[in-house]
């Protein structure tokens, strides 16, 4: 019997891996954060940003057109 396991989609993001998933560059990433625009936490000394926050952010864009 073969037990096939599913990938686990990530739940934190780093801000490379947020800028790559946003296709938007590491700096700007970075400015959306110190600015306030973009939330994320820390853990240890590592800044994460949670899938929910880059949703937010995404939905307003939208509404800021």
């Amino acid at each position: 019997m073969t037990t096939a396991t599913r990938p686990v989609a990530p739940l934190l993001y780093t801000p490379e891996e947020a800028a790559e998933a946003l296709r938007i560059g590491r700096s700007t990433i970075y400015e959306l954060m110190a600015d306030g625009t973009l939330k994320y936490v820390m853990r240890g000394g590592s800044r994460r940003i949670r899938v929910a926050d880059l949703e937010t952010f995404v939905a307003s864009l939208a509404t800021a057109n």
